[in-house]
């Protein structure tokens, strides 16, 4: 496709969204974030794309997405880019995975954190006793949930569910890969 140069994904590139169809007809399209606060897609005016898992493909392997402007619409974003400049170039994206740099986030304020750096963390209770790995967040509204996964006894793989609150959440060390919690495996 004209205007997109091909590129390798950087190693801590993060999938930050997918395109979800032209927005207008001077080139803008429309982003549809996997975070309710896209502030990746903000920080950085290099978005590398991967063609979408199925159907009709523009491009093919990952490509180099030099970002004018994005910025907030209703509850997605709205973006245009360097030689998108109309409606037919925008629709060719549709539905190509969007990847930032995970260098380029924003650096998280004290006590938050992206999700992408919580996938994987060890959790255990306040006693020492394992409870699982984080394997995926969920967004309930007024409260983040961590997803973890773990080894029932009969061996078989399960998931457990704690809150993301203060009132659980001991300690989460992002280094030593470990979140500590205020929690019992029979909850």
């Amino acid at each position: 496709m004209t205007g997109l140069e091909a590129a390798e994904l950087p190693a801590d590139a993060v999938e930050v969204g997918r395109i979800a169809d032209a927005w207008g007809i001077k080139g803008w399209f429309k982003v549809l974030p996997h975070s309710a606060s896209p502030e990746a897609l903000f920080s950085s005016k290099r978005w590398y794309l991967l063609p979408p898992e199925k159907g009709q493909k523009a491009f093919a392997g990952a490509v180099l997405l030099r970002v004018r402007e994005a910025k907030e619409h209703a509850d997605s974003v709205v973006a245009t880019a360097q030689d998108i400049d109309d409606r037919t170039a925008a629709e060719a994206l549709r539905g190509a995975r969007v990847f930032v740099a995970r260098s380029s986030f924003p650096t998280p304020g004290d006590d938050e954190y992206y999700w992408v750096d919580l996938i994987g963390l060890q959790v255990s209770n306040r006693e020492g006793l394992a409870l699982g790995a984080v394997k995926d967040l969920l967004s309930t509204g007024p409260q983040t949930v961590l997803v973890l996964e773990y080894r029932a006894d009969d061996g078989q793989p399960a998931e457990r569910m704690i809150p993301f609150v203060a009132a659980y959440v001991d300690t989460v060390d992002i280094a030593g890969k470990r979140i500590i919690v205020d929690w019992q495996p029979d909850y």
